[in-house]
């Protein structure tokens, strides 16, 4: 940025901007609304602050943003095809809008303070989810009250059950990245400490089946990178063990998983109970599928998926299948999964030259949580979910090295 010609003015919305952005890992569990104001102000100060090669130059260096642009522009076309309810174009398409975010959040996290600030504001606030969720449990916090949406039963907090669930599965492993590079003993056991009250908080406070998977597959990950494939070994026999004694002790997780058996032993092709979770997913994707064979290549076009699956079940209802894979294909085909797997696997592959192993790790981790739910949600529609998703791929993907940097850096 050239003081010379952009000034204090300039200055100050740079300042304003990166702040805003570093907030918004403290909002994301606890207010949409705030979100929706932060982001405000990250767009009014990346517009305002001047510098635009640099903008630019940012989001082209990056194959993330590129590939998240890529994706959005593809539902774009989408809205230019296929047969819609009227308004459910664009209704969908601002939904995924959360995707352009993530060019403009990269240009704030070039610099280290502020990812290192960013992920201290994220595990802050999923901080004080779990400590309020452990006093809505000990009947301490009054029951549903303004900002409060759970009992003792079930302490959820400014969230419904399944985000709850899953910000707390990624809640343990963020907690664990940081209390391994802590510096001081105290704090890799207070770390260590959040981590297993998060665990104890997903497996027996709050139930739910996505967050019992999200859980288990990044504590594998954890595992893997932590000791290699002997440390995936010892962690596959852990989960195992525990996910054993789960099922047969009385609590949630037998509940739950007892209900999703029988359901699934229930299920028939276009006969699946709406009221059950289990038999509407596998009705949602039985019926997303033949959608995708009828329209294998363009799919039905964004925001189409409301009147394709009525048309196609006899006039059943759903604005989305539950699975972000299948929602994607239906609406764009083929070539919309292709784009949404390049997400993912520029993400994986290019892990591996972020700034430490730290963010590695949490890169890799984010990967995983959000493939896993997006088995069984459409976390890209979701608020909280998905704009976890983009925020946290802007934080640690801002500090990505260009291939010309990491071969000057290996030289030297």
């Amino acid at each position: 940025m050239d003081s010379g010609i952009y000034g204090p003015i300039a200055r100050s919305a740079d300042r304003v901007g990166r702040w805003a952005a570093i907030a918004i890992g403290f909002s994301i569990p606890i207010s949409i609304a705030l979100d929706n104001v932060l982001l405000a102000l990250v767009l009014a100060g990346w517009l305002a602050c001047g510098g635009h090669k640099d903008q630019w130059r940012a989001i082209r260096r990056n194959p993330v943003a590129i590939a998240a642009l890529i994706l959005f522009g593809l539902l774009a076309l989408g809205t230019l095809y296929g047969e819609r309810y009227p308004g459910d174009g664009t209704s969908y398409l601002v939904k995924y809008a959360d995707l352009l975010a993530l060019p403009v959040l990269v240009y704030f996290f070039r610099a280290a303070p502020a990812r290192r600030h960013a992920l201290f504001a994220l595990a802050a606030g999923l901080g004080l989810v779990l400590v309020l969720s452990y006093l809505v449990y000990a009947g301490i916090l009054p029951q549903r009250g303004l900002i409060l949406s759970g009992d003792p039963a079930s302490p959820v907090v400014f969230k419904y059950r399944l985000t709850h669930n899953y910000l707390m599965a990624y809640a343990a492993f963020l907690f664990a990245n940081l209390g391994v590079t802590a510096s001081a003993r105290w704090l890799r056991l207070a770390w260590a400490g959040l981590a297993a009250l998060a665990v104890v908080n997903v497996v027996l406070l709050v139930d739910g089946r996505t967050g019992y998977l999200v859980l288990a597959v990044l504590a594998l990950y954890g595992g893997y990178a932590w000791r290699g494939w002997k440390g995936l070994g010892y962690t596959i026999a852990g989960t195992a063990a525990l996910f054993t004694l789960l099922l047969a002790a009385p609590g949630p997780v037998q509940v739950r998983m007892a209900e999703g058996w029988q359901e699934l032993g229930r299920w028939r092709p276009g006969e699946g109970n709406p009221n059950a979770s289990v038999e509407a997913r596998l009705d949602f994707y039985y019926t997303g599928l033949m959608i995708v064979r009828d329209h294998p290549l363009f799919g039905v076009g964004t925001g189409g998926f409301p009147k394709a699956y009525a048309e196609r079940s006899g006039g059943a209802k759903s604005r989305n299948p539950h699975n972000e894979f299948i929602h994607l294909t239906v609406q764009l085909g083929l070539i919309g999964l292709a784009a949404f797997l390049a997400l993912f696997y520029a993400q994986w592959r290019l892990a591996a030259r972020l700034a430490t192993s730290t963010e590695t790790h949490l890169a890799r981790g984010l990967v995983l949580a959000m493939a896993a739910g997006c088995l069984f949600n459409s976390f890209l529609l979701d608020h909280t979910e998905g704009l976890l998703y983009i925020w946290l791929s802007a934080v640690l993907y801002g500090g990505l090295k260009s291939t010309r940097s990491a071969t000057q850096g290996a030289a030297r």
